[in-house]
């Protein structure tokens, strides 16, 4: 039975976010950093940015980047309805509609909003394939003229919603969540087909390659493998003032 009610939307979303919040509040928190600034949290944060996540991890940054002036890019489907309100609740601002169906609209509200507030993207999102980054958030960056900022998340062995187009990840009570967050990605601005394609590609690898990295980080509970990689090498690919053909 479908909702249609607003009212039982915006109750749905009350409770929503009451749950998440006691739920995702039990968790044990940790993220390697390759540079902090890339983070809204720190006041050394200068410039709006644009985060990319899958969308099956995003109770993660639902939880804990609320009030940190971002607008989030939802489905107009009924189903992101009740996630609306908890948006709202939890601090979020948001668009509704897609950068690549029928997008005109909120690509024109995402470029109002990316004047003074970060954005956020689930790429995989809303109906996936799971784990393949549609080319939206890239022309979104290139249009914009703004900054990628790759989240990879993971929790550790949580459960999964197997019906669910992107395997839906919900974490253990009391278990433990990590992140591995891109330096600033920065996108040629005006990118052609082909450069779209180009960068849609390395930054899907890259997405996935964080999250798989955060997964294993959070199963193992030790030290985490990409901030020592870090720490061998310096900067990672993708960061300021390396090429961007060095993205792998």
């Amino acid at each position: 039975m479908k909702i249609e009610s607003p009212w039982l939307h915006q109750l749905g979303g009350l409770l929503g976010t009451a749950a998440v919040r006691w739920w995702m509040g039990t968790l044990d928190y940790k993220v390697a950093y390759y540079d902090r600034a890339i983070d809204p949290v720190f006041p050394e944060c200068r410039g709006q940015k644009i985060y990319i996540f899958w969308h099956e991890y995003i109770l993660c940054p639902f939880y804990l980047r609320g009030h940190c002036n971002m607008a989030m890019l939802l489905s107009r489907h009924r189903d992101a309805e009740i996630l609306s309100y908890a948006a709202r609740h939890m601090g979020f601002d948001f668009v509704r509609g897609s950068t690549n169906r029928g997008g005109v609209a909120a690509l024109r509200q995402l470029l109002a909003k990316s004047r003074s507030m970060h954005l956020t993207i689930t790429p995989d999102g809303p109906r996936g394939p799971r784990r393949q980054l549609a080319p939206g958030c890239v022309y979104l960056a290139s249009k914009l003229e703004l900054p990628l900022v790759v989240m990879g998340y993971g929790f550790d062995r949580p459960w999964r919603v197997r019906n669910a187009w992107d395997r839906f990840a919900i974490p253990r009570p009391h278990s433990r969540a990590r992140a591995i967050p891109s330096a600033e990605i920065f996108v040629p601005p005006n990118l052609d087909r082909e450069g779209l394609e180009y960068f849609r590609v390395k930054i899907e690898r890259l997405l996935n390659r964080l999250t798989t990295a955060a997964e294993r980080w959070a199963e193992s509970g030790a030290r985490c493998p990409e901030q020592e990689n870090v720490e061998r090498r310096g900067a990672p690919l993708g960061a300021k003032g390396i090429p961007p053909a060095q993205l792998t």
